[in-house]
């Protein structure tokens, strides 16, 4: 039977007063200088866990915006990731300062993202750009910025639709395992993820229905793709086998290892067919895409995210609280620091796995042939509920 002690109700409870008292109050009590800002961040990274908000937080956030500009960038990034997700509509105007003063491309990128978050100025999009084309650094092919620059420019036309896509996607790397993850563009709505074994049949149950499991795409932040701790990026991640994390927040359940692009060679990334180069490219990667893929600019995210120096993006199970996001569309599920996330319940009295959605995937993908292929994150649109395999199941192969 798979246990996780930290599941069990009085760990939980003792681990949420312990993340409220000492990692928030505790630390924001501490006085703002370059000294302490190791607290304030532990403090930023709690409360983006439990959502947590108080008179007293909010009083010290606004400390830290009022500041922002002399703190360091690891400071910033993190003030900025914590605000992104729970204070987005406030201090739009410190955000735009920043961007004007800024030497760090990723702070640019990240005040740019908050600020027109925000929307709350109609010209917003318009002003970061007339403040980017001011940058010295404009013209440096710097990943973050083909990020801003692109990511807020993608629409969804009548020829990317999802019959459109999902025919497209099945032709896809052939003769090798995949895992398509299928995604709303408002990642606050749950996936569902489906596996196709290397004949190109998708996985089934013992009664011959097709194994659609439920996937969350979101981060804590729910930053975009291409930032650290953003949400998933779109695109082609190869699968690298099977593990089990330490990490105490995803639990002993089996996990999925993913790579991105950058994050390898093209000659390991790519399975059977050669590449072209040995250097990545936008040219090598798009020989992975089926030819009416080729130019679709969503599913070249996982690129430029892992240019952009993204790691570690995996799909695993949860033994966080869900009580943390009761209120949330995606709830039971939990969102993460940008992998893909399944649904696991663990029996509060015992700390034993009850449901877990992560190992049904396991064994689908063992089923389909085992952990050496493929992944396929897509959006699919911007309908305001969860990924269903009815409304898939007709474009399916």
């Amino acid at each position: 039977m798979v246990y996780a002690k930290n599941t069990v109700k009085a760990v939980r409870m003792k681990e949420h007063s312990n993340l409220i008292n000492n990692s928030i109050t505790k630390n924001l009590s501490r006085p703002l200088n370059a000294v302490n800002e190791e607290y304030w961040i532990d403090a930023f990274d709690a409360i983006e866990l439990t959502t947590y908000r108080s008179a007293f937080v909010d009083s010290r956030v606004k400390l830290a915006f009022d500041s922002i500009e002399k703190r360091s960038p690891e400071f910033q990034r993190a003030l900025l990731e914590m605000a992104y997700s729970n204070y987005k509509g406030k201090y739009t105007d410190v955000a735009e300062k920043l961007m004007l003063k800024t030497t760090e491309p990723k702070i640019f990128a990240m005040a740019a993202e908050h600020y027109l978050a925000a929307g709350t100025d109609p010209d917003a999009w318009n002003k970061v750009i007339r403040i980017f084309s001011k940058r010295s650094d404009k013209d440096k092919h710097v990943p973050f910025y083909y990020g801003l620059l692109t990511g807020l420019i993608k629409g969804y036309s009548d020829k990317e639709s999802t019959a459109w896509l999902i025919s497209n996607l099945q032709q896809a790397l052939p003769g090798q395992t995949l895992l398509l993850s299928l995604q709303r563009k408002n990642r606050d709505q749950p996936g569902l993820a489906l596996v196709r074994d290397r004949n190109g049949n998708w996985v089934t149950d013992d009664s011959g229905k097709i194994i659609a499991i439920p996937q969350l795409a979101r981060s804590l932040s729910n930053l975009p793709f291409y930032l650290t701790n953003g949400n998933t990026p779109q695109g082609i991640f190869r699968m690298n086998g099977f593990d089990v994390s330490k990490s105490m927040a995803i639990g002993p359940t089996t996990n999925l290892q993913l790579l991105m692009p950058c994050e390898t060679s093209p000659q390991a990334f790519f399975l059977g067919a050669n590449p072209t180069d040995s250097v990545w490219s936008e040219e090598v990667y798009k020989e992975l895409l089926p030819a009416p893929l080729q130019d679709y600019l969503p599913l070249f995210e996982s690129f430029f995210a892992s240019k952009a120096g993204r790691t570690e993006i995996i799909a695993h199970g949860t033994t966080v609280n869900p009580e943390f996001y009761r209120n949330h569309p995606y709830y039971p599920l939990t969102p993460t620091q940008g992998c893909l996330c399944t649904r696991e319940i663990w029996d509060e009295q015992d700390g034993k796995r009850s449901i877990s959605d992560q190992q049904k995937l396991v064994n689908a993908i063992r089923k389909a042939g085992g952990p050496n292929g493929y992944c396929i994150v897509v959006e699919l649109d911007n309908q305001q509920k969860p990924v269903s395999l009815q409304e898939v199941l007709s474009f399916l192969k």
